[in-house]
């Protein structure tokens, strides 16, 4: 990586764009600290993937760790969403908010649409233009030409070409750009460590820049795509987006000495350390998420007849924390007034908190699971 040229600006008109070098090539590295960052990294993967594995329901939890990351990823873009809007219904959200709602939906569907597709489809830009396409329906991005490579020049930061912060390669050189890349994540001659190749793909994509609209967003669900492919991870269990935000000054700064110094270790470091930390900290969610379970379930038994009906309920509610008397009583089958006794029961016992203060259209949360995925 020492001889590594990231690439080279190219001089139009009123700006300069930046045309990065193909990458489907060896990189060898010479900073001891990789290795040692390569092993925990190893580690902590290998012991979520085991929490994913063995928790009973892992489902209902990895529904809110999709709808966590579609949170985070949108706010890195400046969309602003509670992760409390995120798990309500679209006629709940206050009008001035449902674009940024919709925004977050969209996401969502996306994530699970393009894991959904690594099962019947190899990891590929056709499989990240679908899930562009979702990314970007029906929401403020949807005259950026939804699903299809960009045909224009785009750019980073400022207000025009001239100003900008960053100025992608033109388009013409994009198609060349991206055959590369996808090559790259199929050639098993390379020998690399597959979070290194992830790290260095997650640089060349952001700044291929591919799409008109969404490529951070995308390029941040490339990652997990790329580490269920490999069988690093069974589940979509790791999510990234929040590392990034809570970093995000150093986050884009890394990138861009990328390409103002061709220094790609400093980058792999930092990708990695994110990669630690958002390992241990799924590991600590899935232990606290363990112990809350069986405090639940404890407090469950008191109810008698009623805990198998509670005991339903609460599978329900790991997906969907936040629920109404209707939407309860159509997933349990039971009439309104008996599923609006059981919930006022799970009140009584401090399992759920009601969230309104309504007589009316009562929102009732799975308080404590919630405060787990919020902090």
């Amino acid at each position: 990586m020492k001889s590594f040229i990231a690439g080279e600006y190219k001089q139009h008109q009123e700006y300069k764009s930046f045309t990065p070098s193909p990458i489907n090539d060896r990189f060898v590295w010479k900073n001891p600290q990789i290795n040692v960052l390569l092993e925990q990294a190893g580690n902590v993967l290998g012991e979520l993937n085991a929490f994913a594995e063995l928790l009973p329901d892992v489902d209902f939890f990895i529904k809110m760790n999709v709808a966590k990351e579609a949170r985070d990823s949108n706010l890195i873009e400046g969309t602003k969403t509670e992760l409390d809007e995120v798990l309500l219904p679209q006629e709940d959200i206050d009008p001035e908010k449902r674009d940024d709602w919709d925004e977050v939906q969209n996401y969502i569907r996306a994530t699970n649409f393009a894991i959904a597709k690594l099962s019947e489809l190899p990891l590929c830009i056709r499989l990240l233009k679908e899930a562009h396409n979702i990314l970007l329906s029906g929401v403020r991005g949807k005259h950026k030409a939804p699903g299809e490579i960009r045909k224009i020049q785009n750019w980073i930061g400022g207000s025009s070409l001239s100003n900008a912060f960053f100025v992608p390669p033109s388009p013409e050189e994009v198609p060349d750009l991206l055959s590369d890349l996808e090559k790259f994540w199929h050639n098993q001659s390379l020998q690399i460590p597959i979070l290194i190749k992830i790290a260095i793909t997650h640089y060349q994509f952001e700044t291929i820049h591919p799409f008109l609209d969404g490529n951070g967003r995308c390029g941040r669900l490339l990652i997990v795509l790329q580490l269920i492919d490999a069988q690093i991870l069974n589940k979509p269990v790791l999510y990234m987006s929040t590392f990034f935000e809570r970093h995000r000054v150093s986050y884009y700064d890394s990138l861009s000495i990328v390409r103002s110094s061709n220094d790609l270790e400093q980058w792999i470091e930092f990708f990695l350390h994110g990669i630690i930390d958002t390992a241990q900290h799924g590991i600590e969610k899935f232990r606290e998420i363990v112990s809350l379970r069986q405090d639940y379930e404890e407090q469950i038994l008191k109810l008698g007849s009623r805990a198998k009906n509670a005991h339903k309920l609460l599978r329900i509610m790991f997906a969907q924390p936040i629920i109404n008397v209707n939407s309860a009583a159509q997933e349990l089958g039971m009439v309104f007034s008996s599923t609006s006794q059981l919930l006022k029961l799970l009140v009584e016992l401090g399992i759920l908190k009601e969230k309104t203060g309504f007589s009316r259209n009562r929102l009732f949360v799975l308080e404590k699971y919630l405060n787990l995925f919020r902090s």
